[in-house]
């Protein structure tokens, strides 16, 4: 590991994230790159190994971040947003063609349905079901399943109505779509299910420990931002609560209360008993998908970084996601716009040190609109103190 000016290159691997209303992914890793190479050819060590691998958390962005990775051009296709209009989302398929990738929000975020009156109780994930039973068609054998931004809080039966599982009133007769029907449900019929949907490895990625019902429930917690008023929360609540207690019978599996079942109005809570979905971190999914720990296993030193390094980060966003798949013995360096975390606390979580691009006092305004030359300085910096040590 110890190497010297003669000795073979040195591997930087660069793992950001997005900086968040200033830099893409690929942006920060591309200033991060330059600013190693600064610090290289300074310190006269310009051959450097630089390994550029943009991240993402699962959420807005994470389609294209793990596309460009795999290599791979979106595909393009005709769905319905959440309130059933048509419309044109895009997907991934990996260039061997196993793996899948659905930004839910392509089709049912809540961005899509802005120019709408809010429909809390009619909105609901078919469009996303859309989506997937294109891929089950395409045979592929994982499906990755980004729910984050969602317009709805139907409990994911929209996505599995169009993947042929029909929900069926105590008249046998299917009920009405969205969150609305839910309360109605007596039983289940998943004689039509899509032939590949159980077959396929399910995973879905999950940023917050929410459970379905209740006070932190999916109707209670992100019920108001989709438009629902009181009323509606109350009814969308019992209308979970009466889809979890069909689903336990069913499946013998007790969604109620499950914590990260209450994502994206309550999707976790078919895709789990019925389609067997693993609930990952989001950072994870993209980390997984995009073969970061691989990437890493040669490392000399892990660049990465994020909008701000702060108590958030713990929770899994992604400079720790990266730090954790971090071989022993080498250093991660976070380069964030606001270092929140103290040093004993960065090295809990396993980053060796965090560098804030703010160079002195500065508007937030200021430290977005000179991003990129502010991430290649500090990186300098950082790379410089790093090779220095060498």
């Amino acid at each position: 590991m110890h190497n010297h000016p003669t000795g073979k290159p040195l591997t930087i691997v660069i793992a950001p994230d997005s900086f968040k209303g200033s830099l893409s992914a690929a942006a920060a890793a591309a200033a991060m790159a330059a600013g190693a190479r600064e610090a290289g050819l300074a310190l006269g060590r310009p051959v450097l190994h630089l390994t550029l691998c943009p991240m993402a958390d699962g959420g807005e962005g994470t389609l294209d971040t793990i596309a460009a990775v795999w290599g791979v051009e979106p595909s393009i296709m005709l769905t319905v947003d959440a309130l059933g209009r048509s419309r044109r989302a895009r997907y991934a398929t990996s260039a061997d063609g196993r793996t899948g990738l659905i930004e839910a929000a392509e089709s049912n975020g809540l961005t899509l349905v802005a120019d709408a009156l809010p429909q809390p109780q009619r909105a609901d994930t078919y469009g996303v079901g859309l989506l997937a039973r294109e891929l089950l068609d395409q045979q592929v054998e994982e499906i990755l399943l980004c729910v984050g931004g969602s317009a709805s809080t139907d409990g994911g039966t929209g996505l599995l109505a169009a993947l042929g599982v029909r929900f069926l009133d105590a008249a046998g007769l299917p009920v009405a779509p969205g969150g609305a029907g839910l309360a109605q449900i007596a039983s289940l019929d998943l004689a039509g299910l899509h032939p590949h949907a159980r077959v396929v490895r399910w995973r879905v990625a999950v940023d917050v420990n929410n459970p379905l019902c209740g006070p932190a429930g999916a109707a209670a917690v992100f019920g108001p931002q989709k438009g629902a008023q009181p009323r509606d929360v109350a009814e969308l609540d019992a209308g979970l609560a009466r889809l979890a207690a069909i689903v336990l019978a069913e499946t013998g599996e007790n969604m109620s209360g499950r914590p990260g079942a209450g994502a994206a109005g309550g999707m976790p809570a078919t895709l789990v008993p019925l389609l067997r979905a693993e609930l990952v971190p989001g950072s994870t999914l993209v980390a997984d998908a995009v073969g970061l720990a691989h990437k890493m296993a040669s490392a000399d030193l892990v660049l990465t970084g994020e909008g701000s390094f702060d108590s958030q980060s713990l929770g899994g966003k992604v400079a720790v996601a990266v730090a954790r798949l971090a071989s022993a013995g080498c250093p991660v360096v976070v380069i964030a716009g606001r270092v929140e975390l103290s040093a004993a606390d960065s090295a809990a979580s396993g980053v060796t040190a965090a560098f804030s691009i703010a160079g002195g006092p500065s508007t937030l305004d200021d430290l977005q609109a000179h991003a990129a030359e502010r991430v290649r300085e500090t990186t300098a910096h950082a790379v410089a103190l790093f090779l220095q040590s060498r």
